[in-house]
């Protein structure tokens, strides 16, 4: 795959993830198989950030953590037939979803006009499926392909379990979070395999990954569940925080923004 001499400098700078622009970031990706853009989910910023990537990049494929893969192929046949938005909402059932607002992801959209869509999302069941039996009993026949019938090192467990034990505010038992990390290791595969079909249905072109931060880390999601199943595919990861990252090595590139006004997340699990 070439690249101009003057990206690969970039990228060589970026290796240790280097704090950037969103147009250097956007200039660094060129050339990749894959670009892979996080967010916090409900940050306003971060999706016109993944909209100015689409728009730029000019992606083949768009893959959604949001998305169910059976739901994507009714949304690109709305969309190619003219639907508006709320028509979208509907086939997808975004209301009840929990997701933010429809209008982010659907920006996105516009603004890879033409690129084929693949739906990603793992179902609650399925995610407590694997938070009881494990990711490779809850993803069939093709767990191997993707490292889920192995077990994890004990310093990534142990960090992994920490992740999840602080995203749910410590609100949960310590001893509960190796199921939310079986949980988080289904839906990172579920990614990967969404990715590849993607990569075959536009014969190779860019895809394009819009899923959360969290499944961006190249050392244990999304991107390493891929170069598992298909090691020749080169992927560049771009995270956007509100904070700095606690794991900066965990992504080519990322930037900071504000905090959009929310309340505090942790008082659902305060609630009786």
């Amino acid at each position: 795959m070439f690249r101009p001499v003057l990206i690969l400098l970039s990228l060589v700078a970026s290796s240790a993830g280097a704090q950037t622009s969103v147009e250097d970031a956007i200039e660094m990706a060129r050339g990749y198989d894959v670009v892979v853009v996080g967010e916090v989910h409900d940050n306003p910023q971060h999706h016109t950030v993944q909209a100015d990537f689409a728009r730029k990049l000019r992606p083949g494929a768009l893959v959604f953590e949001m998305i169910l893969p059976e739901r994507a192929a009714q949304l690109a046949k709305l969309r190619e037939g003219g639907a508006d938005r709320s028509e979208q909402r509907k086939v997808l059932e975004w209301d009840l979803s929990g997701w933010p607002d429809y209008s982010y992801y659907a920006d996105i959209m516009d603004a890879a006009d033409g690129a084929w869509i693949a739906g990603a999302l793992v179902l609650g069941q399925d995610a407590r499926r694997a938070f009881d039996e494990g990711a490779a009993a809850t993803f069939g026949k093709e767990a191997a392909r993707f490292g889920l019938m192995e077990a994890l090192g004990e310093a990534e467990q142990e960090a992994r379990e920490a992740l999840q034990f602080a995203a749910h505010c410590e609100a949960m038992p310590l001893e509960m979070m190796g199921g939310m990390v079986e949980a988080q290791r289904v839906r990172d595969a579920a990614l990967a395999a969404a990715v590849l079909r993607a990569r075959a249905e536009v014969s190779g072109a860019l895809v394009l990954v819009i899923t959360g931060n969290g499944h961006a880390h190249k050392r244990w999601g999304l991107p390493a569940a891929l170069a598992r199943a298909a090691p020749e595919v080169e992927v560049f990861v771009f995270g956007q925080f509100e904070a700095e990252p606690p794991d900066e090595k965990a992504f080519d590139a990322w930037h900071l923004t504000a905090a959009p006004e929310r309340g505090d997340p942790c008082d659902a699990f305060r609630k009786p």
